[in-house]
C-alpha cells in the first residue's frame, strides 16, 4: 500500500502525470472515481470532436452542389452520431486503460480524498474504505459545469455539457447561455443538425477572451448559418413548467422572453476541491482554487495540485503540462516553469479559432508599440479550392525588437496551425525571420508568412 507517488484523478493532467512519474522510475498508483481519462476523453474535448465532425460530414455532403457533386438529400440520424461519440470516447478510455498497464501503474477505482501523513483514503463504490500512503501526492480532481443562480441544472430542460452530449433525441430549439468554447462548439453542432440556436453572452463579445476582431468574424459567420447572438445580455429566470422552457433574457433593450426546448448552461466551468481533503490536511485554497508555486507545490509538503483546480487556463493540455512539470520536479530533474503567456487556445467550431499569446488590446495594455498584419483566408488559392474563405490570420509583432507578440485565427483548420507560433514564440523568433521562412503553397499555413508580410508592409498577395 505505500507508493513513491499517488495521483486522484485521471484526466489528461493525472494520468499524464502518473505515467511520466512511472517513466522516472517511480513506484505510482492513480485514483479513479468514473473513468479513466476523466472528463476530457469522456464527456469533453474527445466526443465533442467527434460530434463536431459528424456535423462537418453533414455540412459537406449538404453543399456537396458547391463542389460539383450532386447527392441525394442527407439525413442525419442523431441517435446514430451520438452513438458514435460515446464509441470514440470509449476507445481513448480503453487506451488510457492500456497505458497504465504498459506503465505499471496500479489503478485504484473510487473516491480518493487526501488525508494528514502523507496518506490517501478510497471510498470504493461499495463503500468500503482503504488507506493508502505515498511521500508524494497529486491531486488532479478536474472540473465540472458552473451552475449559475438564475440557470439551475435539472438535467433534463435544463442542462450542462455532459448531458449536452448525450440527449436521447435532438431537440427543436436551444439557448445556449455563455459563448466561450463550449458554448460556441455546441451552438455549431445543434445548429448543423437543424435546431434552432440562440446563443446569449453577458459580455460585448462572443468568445470573449479571444481577440475582438476574432469575436466580430464568428459573430458575422454564426448569423450567416442562422445562428442568433445577443450579446451584453444575461439570463435572469428559466421557467420550466410547460413543455419547453420560458427564457427571461435582460438586454440593453429591455426584457426578452425566448422559448425552447432546451437550456444548455455553457458558463464555464468550477473547480472540484470539495471532500478531496483539502481542510483535514491544511492545503491552502484562494477564490475556489488550490494555491501552488511554479512546480505545483502546495503550503504543505508532498501534497500538489494541477489542472483545473489551480489558477490558470482550465485546457486539456495545459495540465498534461503541469503533471510533467510537478512529476520531473519531483524527481529531482532540472524542470522549466510554464509559460502561461504561450499555451496555445483552440476552439473547433466552424470555422474554428485558434490563437496564442496577447491580444491586440492586452498588447497596447502591456506598453508595447505594435505592427500587426492580417491576411484573409478569401485571398488565399489554398482555401478558395477548399471551399472554406470565411476568417483570417491576425499576427501582433513587437515594432521595437520584432518580438512575436500573438497569433489569432479563425478559419478551416487552423487548429492544426497554430503550434508554428507556438514554437516560433518558445525559441524567440523574429518577424523578419518568419517572413524569410517559406511557407509551401498552396497551404492554408502560407497565410502566417503572408500577415506577418503584412505586418512589415511587404504583403505579395493583397
Amino acid at each position: 500500500m505505500n507508493y513513491d507517488l499517488i495521483v486522484i484523478g485521471s484526466g489528461p493532467g493525472g494520468y499524464v502525470a502518473a505515467i511520466r512519474a512511472s517513466q522516472l522510475g517511480l513506484k505510482t498508483a492513480i485514483v479513479e472515481r468514473e473513468s479513466l481519462g476523466g472528463i476530457c476523453l469522456n464527456w469533453g474535448c474527445i466526443p465533442t470532436k467527434a460530434l463536431l465532425k459528424s456535423a462537418q460530414v453533414f455540412e459537406y455532403i449538404n453543399h456537396a452542389a458547391d463542389y460539383g457533386i450532386n447527392v441525394a438529400p442527407a439525413e442525419a440520424d442523431f441517435a446514430a452520431i451520438i452513438k458514435r461519440s460515446r464509441g470514440v470516447a470509449d476507445g481513448m478510455s480503453k487506451g488510457v486503460q492500456f497505458l497504465m498497464k504498459k506503465n505499471k501503474i496500479e489503478v485504484i477505482m473510487g473516491t480518493g480524498k487526501a488525508k494528514p501523513g502523507n496518506k490517501v483514503e478510497v471510498k470504493a463504490a461499495d463503500g468500503t474504505l482503504k488507506e493508502y500512503t505515498a511521500t508524494s501526492i497529486i491531486l488532479a480532481t478536474g472540473g465540472r459545469s458552473k451552475e449559475l443562480p438564475t440557470v439551475k441544472q435539472d438535467g433534463k430542460k435544463v442542462i450542462g455539457y455532459r448531458q449536452a452530449m448525450v440527449l436521447p433525441e435532438q431537440p427543436k430549439s436551444m439557448v445556449i447561455v455563455g459563448s466561450g468554447a463550449i458554448g460556441v462548439e455546441f451552438a455549431y453542432f445543434y445548429a448543423t443538425m437543424g435546431t434552432k440556436v440562440t446563443v446569449v453572452e453577458f459580455m460585448e463579445n462572443i468568445v470573449p477572451v479571444e481577440d475582438e476582431d476574432i469575436s466580430k468574424q464568428l459573430l458575422r459567420s454564426f448569423k450567416k448559418v442562422g445562428i442568433d447572438v445577443m450579446t451584453s445580455s444575461s439570463v435572469e429566470s428559466v421557467d420550466t413548467s410547460g413543455a419547453g422552457c420560458k427564457v427571461q433574457v435582460k438586454t440593453a433593450a429591455g426584457m426578452q422572453t425566448l422559448e425552447c426546448d432546451i437550456v444548455l448552461s455553457a458558463a464555464g466551468v468550477v473547480a472540484n476541491i470539495e471532500n478531496i481533503g483539502l481542510e483535514e490536511t491544511g492545503i491552502k485554497t484562494e477564490k475556489g482554487k488550490v494555491v501552488v508555486d511554479e512546480y505545483y507545490r502546495t503550503n504543505v509538503k508532498g501534497y500538489y495540485a494541477i489542472g483545473d483546480i489551480v489558477s490558470g487556463q482550465a485546457l486539456a493540455h495545459v495540465a498534461s503540462a503541469e503533471g510533467i512539470t510537478c512529476v520531473e520536479k519531483i524527481a529531482g530533474l532540472h524542470a522549466e516553469p510554464i509559460d502561461y503567456n504561450n499555451i496555445p487556445g483552440c476552439t473547433y467550431c466552424t470555422p474554428e479559432i485558434a490563437s496564442v499569446g496577447y491580444t491586440e488590446k492586452a498588447a497596447k495594455a502591456a506598453g508595447y508599440e505594435l505592427k500587426i498584419g492580417k491576411f484573409p483566408f478569401s485571398a488565399s488559392g489554398k482555401a478558395s479550392a477548399a471551399g472554406a474563405k470565411d476568417g483570417f490570420i491576425k499576427i501582433i509583432y513587437d515594432a521595437k525588437y520584432g518580438e512575436l507578440l500573438g497569433a489569432h485565427m479563425i478559419g478551416a483548420n487552423v487548429t492544426e496551425m497554430i503550434a508554428e507560433i507556438v514554437v516560433a514564440r518558445k525559441l524567440e523568433t523574429t518577424g523578419h525571420e518568419m517572413l524569410k521562412a517559406i511557407h509551401p503553397h498552396p497551404t492554408m499555413s502560407e497565410a502566417i508568412m503572408e500577415a506577418t508580410a503584412d505586418a512589415y508592409g511587404e504583403v505579395i498577395h493583397l
